[in-house]
């Protein structure tokens, strides 16, 4: 190249002679050291995304549970019409919009409505008095809220009323706080596997295999942990880690085909979807019912909700009820081969030219 020649620079652009790049010569507005004003522009702009996004954190994780009251949940009154017609108004001019009242012709059809998780509690109008039933395994903060229900009844009608727990939490998590606590962890490594897919491993075959034996893994050992040691969890251990592993194989697949189709933005996407709307949303602490409407609706089309709504039923009621989350995961999950696909095709696209060369 003769001295008159101008320079390339490693990017392809053209620098002067003498071999300076373009743009970082003296006197330049944008010094290589990143000093000046674009500098502080960067500054400023990325300290402000910061902020937003610390806000948008706080109120997606403080704001549910700072409006946390009952919003329709669906509750059985069951014994004489005429009774059961004075319960229904009393309770809808003491909390109006709380609950969604079905009526039935007894006990035994009121219990099982809650075991087959058709409803949280029941009021049943007993000629010998009043019966409150409610499912601490269902919900903590519902079962919370009818027991002191039945108090004030106690005291308006001076007769006694039994509570009855007609399918209560284990013995070790009675409130059921550790049985929540177990989803934020599924949810994150969920999310770190399906990262660490996209960016580390090739292949559609290859990612398959990675995100179902990390899912096999994660149910067998978490579940081992959560209802053997910690007891949190009481019904049928290889029911439940199936259903711990369709929970992590569903979030590490959808993440996992994000990361590969869209790259650091569909990743983005899906922690937004997964960690700041999903599991805020998710309603496993109390129930989706008591959730901002129509946050809880919303969280259970989500995979932390649907999969705390799927682990719940299978643990604790037999399966009954877990048709709708079951359905909401497996759509997820079928989004995230589906991404995977799409990534592969794309990538095979590009290899052929160079073969053909």
């Amino acid at each position: 190249m003769s001295p008159s020649s101008p320079l390339s620079t490693d990017d392809g652009a053209l620098a002067p002679e003498g071999g300076t790049p373009a743009g970082n010569a003296s006197g330049s507005a944008t010094p290589p050291d990143g000093h000046g004003p674009f500098g502080l522009k960067l500054a400023v702009v990325l300290a402000a995304a910061l902020a937003v996004v610390q806000l948008v954190v706080v109120i997606a994780f403080a704001w549910p549970n700072a409006r946390t009251a009952p919003h329709d949940v669906p509750v059985v009154l069951a014994g004489p019409s005429q009774t059961v017609a004075a319960v229904e108004e009393h309770l809808e001019k003491a909390r109006p919009g709380a609950f969604d009242t079905t009526t039935l012709k007894d006990e035994a059809a009121a219990r099982e409505a809650i075991l087959d998780r058709d409803a949280y509690a029941a009021i049943v109008a007993d000629p010998s008095g009043p019966k409150v039933l409610v499912s601490s395994a269902a919900s903590a903060a519902v079962t919370a809220a009818f027991t002191q229900m039945a108090g004030e009844i106690e005291k308006q009608s001076g007769k006694a009323v039994t509570v009855d727990d007609v399918r209560a939490a284990p013995e070790q998590d009675p409130r059921g706080a550790a049985f929540a606590s177990s989803l934020l962890p599924l949810v994150l490594t969920g999310m770190l596997g399906g990262i660490l897919i996209a960016l580390k491993v090739t292949g559609l075959r290859d990612r398959l295999v990675a995100a179902a034996a990390f899912a096999v893994a994660a149910g067998l050992c978490t579940t081992g942990v959560v209802h053997g040691w910690i007891g949190a969890l009481d019904g049928d251990y290889l029911a439940e880690a199936s259903a711990v592993g369709l929970i992590v194989f569903t979030i590490s697949v959808t993440m996992a085909g994000l990361g590969a189709a869209l790259s650091h933005q569909g990743l983005g996407l899906g922690v937004l979807t997964m960690l700041l709307l999903g599991n805020p949303l998710s309603g496993v602490s109390t129930a989706p019912e008591m959730l901002p409407e129509p946050w809880g609706a919303l969280g259970q089309l989500l995979p932390p909700g649907s999969g705390a709504s799927l682990l719940r039923s299978t643990s604790f009621f037999d399966g009954a009820g877990s048709t709708g989350p079951l359905a909401v995961l497996l759509t997820w999950a079928a989004l995230g081969v589906t991404l995977l696909c799409v990534a592969a095709a794309r990538a095979g696209r590009a290899k052929r030219p160079a073969h053909a060369n």
